[in-house]
């Protein structure tokens, strides 16, 4: 027989213990993780700061900045059930006007700041930003400033490398060099190269550079190529894109003795844009990624339909961070501006395709591999639409 003070004593631990969960429970409700972002209320208006390039004497600039607005506009209509109010911040492309938009939006009450585009304003805005536990998804693709509070949106060098040397890996390529101006923006390119040869368990057995101008291409192809040949290479991946040089240095390679049918050529850049790079004969047949095309194709279709004109490049960006908030909301996600949230494994369906954002702060985005053939692109492997179970891309077999 339980004696009766045992029985108030178990009485005292069972209450104890329903009151510590009952507490931890009302905090994990109201009370978020530092720096993961604020908790929302689904069936309320949520505030989203659009921080875009007006407000300069650049013209081009502001319509950019009219295009971001209204792909921003779009995610919106594209989801009635998300309550969103956004509110628009000109930042005229200068870090202090920045920071002080996202300021004055803090202050207004916002979740979640969407933009800037330039990489040092999407830098101090993150600061900003920080001190109040909200993300920012900035336009940029600079990966440097990525991580803690901001995200990027814009697609990374390391996000084509990885697409494409995963590509040459599963084609039985094995041996990777990589050759780049030297810039700032080659140092960058020529190590995502690298982490991506890594990452795929490739041989990087080479790293050349030459000074960023005409000159500098001229006077070392002939010395790149050579080394290129002694490494035994089977890839090379050209960083560069067509306005810094893309044709005129492939096609020094070529003169200079590159094999281009022993050893295949990939480009970081789009080598489409323009249109003419397709002709370059040393870049016949060799690979490089382009977006999602039937995924463009609906957006531009879709865009133009209600504001009368195509898009620019860049808006698809802000339709996609709009889609990740307006996508969390309309599922009822408390936590929709949150990290958790923002980076779930299954991404989302954005302006050009599938896409998500990693805990890293960059965004991994459907790619596809496309061949160089006489003035024209070929799609040699189409861009995934979802991701796996293990949050990694599913793509089609190619043979």
């Amino acid at each position: 027989m339980i004696k009766k003070k045992s029985i108030l004593e178990l009485t005292r631990i069972v209450i104890i213990c329903i009151l510590t969960l009952t507490i931890t429970a009302c905090q994990d409700l109201s009370v978020q993780k530092a720096n993961d972002g604020p908790i929302v209320n689904p069936s309320a208006t949520i505030k989203v700061a659009l921080l875009v390039p007006s407000g300069s004497s650049d013209d081009n600039q502001e319509d950019l900045a009219q295009n971001l607005i209204r792909a921003a506009r779009m995610a919106i209509n594209d989801h009635p059930k998300a309550k969103i109010e956004m509110l628009i911040f000109g930042t005229a492309g200068d870090p202090l006007r920045a920071e002080a938009a996202a300021k004055k939006a803090i202050s207004q009450n916002v979740k979640l700041i969407i933009g800037p585009l330039f990489a040092e304003s999407a830098k101090s805005v993150g600061k900003i930003a920080a001190a109040s536990n909200i993300n920012v998804l900035s336009f940029s693709n600079t990966s440097s400033i990525a991580g803690n509070n901001v995200f990027i949106l814009g697609n990374s060098f390391q996000n084509t490398a990885d697409r494409l040397l995963g590509f040459a890996s599963q084609k039985g390529y094995n041996k990777v060099s990589v050759v780049s101006p030297d810039t700032t923006a080659g140092s960058i390119a020529a190590n995502a190269v690298r982490l991506s040869a890594k990452s795929n368990d490739l041989d990087l057995v080479g790293s050349y550079n030459y000074p960023f101008s005409a000159d500098g291409i001229a006077n070392n192809a002939r010395k790149i190529t050579r080394k290129i040949r002694r490494s035994g290479s089977d890839t090379v991946v050209l960083t560069a894109d067509s306005a810094s040089g893309l044709p005129l240095l492939a096609e020094f390679l070529l003169a200079k003795g590159l094999p281009i049918k022993d050893i295949k050529v990939l480009g970081l850049s789009r080598w489409d844009i323009p249109q003419t790079t397709l002709n370059t004969p040393g870049l016949r047949n060799g690979w490089f990624t382009v977006p999602d095309g039937a995924a463009i194709n609906s957006f531009n279709k879709r865009y133009k339909k209600v504001y009368g004109n195509p898009p620019h490049p860049l808006a698809g960006f802000a339709y996609d961070g709009m889609k990740i908030l307006a996508t969390l909301l309309s599922e009822g996600n408390i936590n929709a501006a949150q990290r958790s949230q923002i980076t779930r494994p299954q991404g989302f369906k954005g302006a050009s395709g599938a896409f998500r954002l990693l805990n890293n702060g960059s965004a991994q985005r459907a790619l596809s591999v496309a061949e160089a053939s006489a003035g024209a692109l070929r799609i040699i492997s189409p861009a995934p639409t979802r991701f796996g179970g293990s949050g990694a891309f599913l793509y089609e077999i190619t043979k």
